[in-house]
């Protein structure tokens, strides 16, 4: 998609603090950080959502997950970080082009869900 943000970011037309980049996958510093370590790691290609993978996606996907720790731990999370996909409305995706949120920190990040 031409005009998706994240596709953009991927394509070098919009500057980002790029943390780890290879030929499918590129993670970058959140613009407004919610934890003292918050990386955004997105597919190059552009995939909506966890809502919209098929089979295809699986390498990718599969990339992604393989490279959180390695990339949480060199951005200053060696204890362990969270990992955080928001898929669709009910789960307030606010870009739509897959991405996964890895946050933490010195800290802990506190509990996973506000409870109900």
């Amino acid at each position: 998609m031409s005009d998706c943000i994240f596709c953009r970011i991927a394509r070098g037309e919009i500057p980002a603090k790029k943390v780890y980049e290879d030929e499918d996958i590129l993670a970058f510093n959140d613009i407004n950080p919610a934890r003292p370590v918050h990386v955004l790691v997105i597919p190059k290609r552009h995939i909506t959502s966890l809502a919209t993978v098929t089979e295809a996606d699986t390498p990718v996907l599969g990339k992604i997950l393989t490279k959180a720790n390695e990339i949480a731990v060199a951005q200053g999370s060696p204890d362990g970080f969270r990992v955080i996909a928001n898929t669709g409305r009910i789960g307030q995706q606010e870009v739509q082009h897959l991405h996964i949120h890895i946050v933490g920190g010195p800290d802990p990040v506190g509990p996973m869900l506000k409870r109900i």
